[in-house]
């Protein structure tokens, strides 16, 4: 089969790529301070070879750093931080989005700094555990109700992330609206049972979404704004639930009206996840004329397939770009993948796991 689609140039809104092929946001916990370091600048810079890195989730508030060194966007030494990284991108001829992630009751105390609070749409714990540096792994608390003044600060605090993001070199922002974090916590009536205009119909719980998807393409352009969608996605308690399909069908109707620059839609089957099926793609496709990237599990043959289809214009790849900084290069000469991943190594806080994997000539060297 030709592989040329994949590694043909792409015009992303005003963006342009060397290729289709997208290094997806990947969680690795190594901003201490939930600062960005010189480590991570190395380690997106030796990845600058996919046409488009989207960052690991980057929070655009205090309240929104559930995880144990998560890095953020919102403060002069973040944003000083994150030029270190999209200058060695850049150096390369690489392009890079930032992905805003909130938490929201993904998280626990002892991984906020002071003064921060977990909230989230309702007062509903999620099961399951989140690590903490200080105490190991601890249940998640039952979050603070974000009150109707709250929820403006928390939009505003995105706005401002994503003028951040700008001013240290960003080339566009990605909200994170999916794997069970704030903003699918509103999508979802499991997460999302408040009685005011953001809760109750398909309409009000996407109405949050919607909001902070159209203040942020206002203040930096929308076409240096995408979102990450993942309907039928099971990660940090979001069950299935019957109107799933119809609040991805508004949402896409909606996003297109706002013109985001992509819909970045992700099926975590390959992981354990329900499959999203293949008509909520191809309502989504049709619903949103824009760029739609799609991510799951892909190899470079089923990459093709879709991008030859028409079925996605770009195709993420995630844990193939930890252990092959060079995708890339080996995708395009047919060369093996390093399957090798060193799982225990995914959220720690060196440079083991990150930036210590070999491109081929190394391995070939070293073998």
């Amino acid at each position: 089969m030709s592989t040329k689609i994949a590694f043909n140039a792409y015009e992303l809104g005003e963006t342009t790529l060397s290729n289709r092929i997208v290094m997806a946001p990947m969680t690795r916990l190594r901003a201490v301070n939930n600062i960005p370091n010189a480590l991570i600048a190395s380690y997106y810079g030796q990845r600058a070879a996919a046409g488009l890195i989207i960052s690991e989730g980057v929070s655009p508030s205090p309240n929104g750093l559930g995880y144990a060194r998560m890095p953020g966007l919102f403060s002069e030494e973040q944003v000083k931080g994150w030029k270190l990284v999209t200058t060695a991108v850049h150096e390369k001829g690489g392009k890079i989005f930032a992905q805003l992630m909130h938490a929201g009751r993904i998280g626990h105390p002892l991984n906020l700094p002071q003064g921060a609070r977990l909230v989230a749409p309702s007062a509903i714990a999620a099961a399951g555990e989140m690590w903490t540096d200080q105490e190991g792994k601890k249940e998640h608390p039952v979050p603070q109700e974000l009150t109707p003044a709250q929820l403006e600060e928390t939009k505003n605090e995105f706005v401002q992330a994503a003028k951040n993001a700008i001013e240290a070199g960003f080339d566009g922002v990605e909200l994170h609206g999916a794997n069970g974090y704030l903003l699918e916590q509103f999508l979802s009536p499991f997460s999302n049972t408040r009685t005011d205009n953001y809760g109750g119909s398909i309409e009000n719980r996407a109405r949050f979404v919607l909001e902070v998807a159209a203040a942020v393409a206002l203040a930096i352009g929308r076409e240096k704004v995408g979102i990450r969608l993942s309907p039928y996605g099971a990660h940090n308690a979001m069950p299935y639930y019957a109107e799933v399909d119809a609040t991805y069908t508004y949402l896409a109707e909606k996003l297109n009206d706002i013109g985001l620059v992509y819909i970045h839609l992700v099926d975590h089957s390959a992981m354990g996840a329900p499959e999203v099926p293949l008509s909520i793609k191809k309502v989504i496709r049709e619903k949103f004329k824009n760029t739609l990237i799609l991510s799951g599990g892909y190899t470079l043959a089923r990459a093709e397939e879709d991008l030859a289809s028409r079925s996605a214009d770009l195709v993420a790849f995630g844990r193939p770009f930890i252990s092959n900084p060079d995708l890339v290069e080996r995708l395009r000469k047919g060369l093996p993948l390093n399957i090798k991943l060193d799982v225990s190594t995914f959220y720690s806080a060196d440079a083991k796991g990150l930036i210590d994997y070999p491109v081929f000539e190394e391995e070939s060297v070293n073998a």
